[in-house]
């Protein structure tokens, strides 16, 4: 029995590192980041993946400064995090466009995000 016992112990200790790195991997990787096609725009969108919330940011230079800024636009309308699905970001070919398409890959409903008035990331009602 203690056999039995010291064995089953083993067994747990040998496979608490797996199952421990499964959840952390679970949890890691809930982000996607994709540059906006726009060509002459420094600008890369961050997707929720689970949420689909959508932001993004750019490089700005500041008056005075050697070194710029990081320009963060937080999600404003249609943005913001909604029905929990699993999300993808999608950039279209064309190098002049500077939004970028919110794709839920299980209902295959789309939306186009881009930054509006340099304020906010705004996305358009989800179609299909």
């Amino acid at each position: 029995m203690r056999a039995a016992i010291r064995l089953l112990s083993r067994g747990a200790a040998l496979a608490a590192p797996i199952f421990f790195t499964s959840i952390g991997a679970a949890l890691a990787g809930n982000y996607e980041f994709l540059a906006a096609p726009q060509t002459d725009l420094n600008r890369v969108f961050r997707l929720d993946r689970a949420s689909g919330e959508v932001g993004a940011c750019q490089y700005g230079l500041k008056e005075g400064a050697a070194i710029g800024v990081t320009l963060c636009y937080p999600p404003g309308e249609g943005a913001k995090a909604g029905q929990f699905s699993e999300y993808a970001l999608i950039a279209s070919r064309h190098t002049g466009e500077g939004g970028v398409f919110r794709v839920d890959l299980r209902s295959g409903q789309m939306s186009i995000c881009f930054v509006l008035n340099e304020s906010s990331v705004v996305c358009t009602p989800p179609a299909k």
